[in-house]
């Protein structure tokens, strides 16, 4: 076995965000490939997200958004295991960037919402990545997509992100 330099574990963790340890076994198990240890983690991930799936995720946030000229407006919540995830800034601007992709879509239903694409492959593979690399069972519990002609939207979120409101 080829000895990883820190160099290669540090290079492995800023493309990934996964952790030094896990970082380090990747490169260990892919005998020191960039390349195939990103494979590697994203496997393991979507398993450590399989063994969360049973978890309960009653905490979250949520994030209204609106187009430019207020025409149409969208509001996701996603919830998490702890309020702790609630407040990380990387859970916050995944939700933020939800709600983004839900106010630019013509999409109606979850499940279509979660096959949109992401810079990661589609809402699903985002939320999964996310799953494993925060550690805790993450879930988009629902969306709302508002538009109606002659409206003008606008909105607020209340009590700390846990509820949103969206006034037409």
């Amino acid at each position: 076995m080829a000895k990883i330099s820190a160099a290669l574990v540090k290079e492995l963790r800023e493309k990934t965000g996964a952790g030094m340890m896990d970082c380090k076994k990747a490169l260990e198990a892919t005998e020191g490939s960039i390349d195939n240890a990103i494979d590697y983690l994203r496997e393991k991930g979507i398993s450590k997200a399989v063994k969360k799936a049973d978890r309960i995720a009653a905490e979250g946030l949520v994030r209204v958004a609106f187009s430019e000229d207020h025409s149409k407006a969208a509001v996701v919540e996603v919830n998490s295991e702890t309020d702790f995830v609630a407040k990380n800034q990387e859970f916050v601007d995944f939700v933020e960037m939800l709600a983004a992709k839900a106010v630019s879509t013509d999409v109606k239903d979850l499940d279509s919402f979660m096959k949109l694409p992401t810079e990661d492959g589609t809402v699903n593979d985002t939320l999964i990545q996310k799953t494993a690399k925060i550690g805790e069972k993450l879930s988009i519990r629902r969306f709302e997509r508002l538009e109606t002609e002659g409206t003008i939207y606008t909105g607020y979120l209340h009590n700390g992100g846990k509820i949103g409101v969206i006034v037409g």
